[in-house]
């Protein structure tokens, strides 16, 4: 008996002492709210952003309630900081120990339960692979005449089928997503998919269902990993199972189907075809990492970065011009006035319409549909700002806080595209507080295609159709749907022919 109470003791005192462990807050680490045994602040987290309608919002309230520009978290048994305004979002974005990314179930799950790729990735692979894909992508025409003209190509199929519906209201987010993976696809694979392709329509469906499922931080699978034994659909876990073995067929056979066709002088036609070059060169080299499975990675990561964030921008810039139809006016007349031929050029068009662009940009500020990026990982002990974090802490970046910055922008809240234009000159002026596609060495490596396929798209559309609500139409809403990006609730407009 005596034995059996002292075990009960001793088992009491380990679980009081892991408890106290597990709940007590790291040395100087920011504020935040209390966290719970094991789940930390998960429970609280998705309640909140539930009831207010975005995790980012989430986040804002508890960075207002604890006056902090910093707030420390705890999720799961991950140590997580979201830091706002510009000085800790600069240094984040190029201090080099926060280059990181983090280890944990969920990421490993989006790249096929692997650590591999570039986006999920850290240190030499990602250093490696991160290279390589920019050196090929840009061989290949990434950010030259080569991708301007496969993105002109794009807009003459897209112009006609907003030509097909005739004026029928219509919701552009139906269409807009396969004009820019085209295009990735056409510098990654060399060729395009066709629309009606049942397998591209059945990856943008999963697509669309992934993003409105997760969040910045994974959702409960990336705190809880054994929740997809007991709830496999609820959590997400059979989505993006189902979701990668999709993507895994579709990039093998197409990588298959270029391993068939390869010779040494089509190294520079695409990507797959250089890496295949790269892979046969280091054959006999131990424990190199140019494999078919990292390939698929890097492949799955240039899809996922292209595949919405650009298309959700357009659908929201399209979506302001029954908005605005002054602003719609005021464009159509710089189009008019400036571009004489349906053929033009990026460069050149950029350069005649400053009131255009200003447009585009403030379309990506105002709506910032990545309000909270990252995930990054302290790779070891920092101080950020007054704070201690320590090492492999979970970094989210709030870049809405400085899109949306007061102090700045004086009027964030009010949508309005002369804040980019230089009144003396006309033209466009840029900032630093501008940063949609991040800063540093892990800025976006899709933002030269996302800008070139967001003014094409959005300025042949614009010279070719007057967009107007249908008469049974409501003025669409400007509060977006949240998820791992934000995007635009479902409206109808009509595409007429000018």
């Amino acid at each position: 008996m005596i034995i059996l109470i002292t075990l009960i003791v001793i088992l009491i005192a380990l679980l009081t002492g892991w408890i106290l462990k597990t709940i007590k807050r790291p040395p100087n680490f920011p504020p935040g709210p209390k966290w719970w045994p094991y789940v930390g602040n998960t429970y609280q987290l998705r309640k909140l952003a539930r009831d207010i309608g975005g995790q980012h919002l989430a986040f804002e309230l508890w960075a207002q309630k604890y006056n902090s520009d910093i707030i420390g978290l705890k999720l799961g048994s991950e140590y997580v900081i979201v830091a706002f305004s510009y000085p800790h979002v600069r240094q984040i974005h190029t201090n080099e120990v926060f280059e990181g990314r983090p280890d944990n179930f969920f990421l490993r799950l989006r790249t096929m339960g692997t650590r591999m790729g570039i986006t999920c990735t850290d240190g030499a692979l990602w250093n490696e692979h991160r290279n390589f894909a920019t050196r090929h992508l840009r061989q290949a025409g990434y950010g030259r005449l080569p991708m301007d003209l496969q993105i002109k190509n794009e807009l003459v199929e897209l112009l006609s089928i907003i030509e097909d519906y005739n004026g029928w209201p219509v919701w552009p987010g139906n269409f807009l997503a396969p004009s820019v993976i085209n295009v990735l696809w056409a510098l990654t694979a060399g060729k395009r998919i066709e629309r009606h392709d049942e397998r591209l329509q059945r990856l943008l469906e999963l697509f669309q269902r992934r993003t409105k499922i997760f969040d910045i931080c994974g959702g409960l699978l990336s705190q809880f990993p054994w929740l997809r034994y007991i709830a496999p659909e609820k959590t997400g876990y059979n989505l993006i199972k189902q979701f990668n073995q999709e993507l895994h067929n579709f990039f093998m056979e197409t990588i298959n189907e270029h391993k068939n066709t390869y010779s040494d002088d089509k190294a520079k036609d695409d990507l797959i075809y250089a890496y295949i070059k790269e892979m046969k060169e280091r054959e006999n080299e131990v424990n190199h990492t140019f494999t078919d499975h990292q390939l698929t990675m890097t492949i799955l990561d240039i899809f996922i970065a292209g595949a919405q964030t650009t298309s959700n921008t357009l659908d929201l810039a399209l979506m302001m011009m029954v908005v605005r139809p002054d602003i719609q006016e005021k464009i159509q007349c710089e189009i008019d006035s400036k571009l004489s031929s349906k053929d033009f050029s990026v460069a050149d068009s950029k350069i005649k319409l400053p009131f255009t662009e200003a447009f585009l940009m403030e379309v990506q500020r105002f709506f910032h549909i990545v309000p909270i990026s990252g995930p990054r990982r302290a790779l070891k002990d920092v101080k950020l700002g007054n704070y201690n974090i320590p090492k492999n802490t979970t970094v989210l970046i709030g870049l809405k806080s400085v899109l949306m910055d007061k102090n700045y922008w004086g009027d964030p809240e009010c949508f309005r595209p002369e804040r980019f234009l230089d009144d003396e000159i006309y033209t466009t002026i840029s900032s630093e507080y501008f940063m949609p596609f991040g800063q540093g060495k892990r800025r976006c490596l899709g933002d030269s295609l996302a800008r070139s396929c967001l003014h094409t798209f959005f300025v042949g559309i614009l010279k070719n159709f007057k967009l107007k609500l249908g008469a049974k139409e409501t003025i669409p809403s400007l509060n977006l749907i949240p998820g791992l990006t934000l995007s635009a609730k479902p409206y109808k407009i009509s595409f007429l022919p000018r």
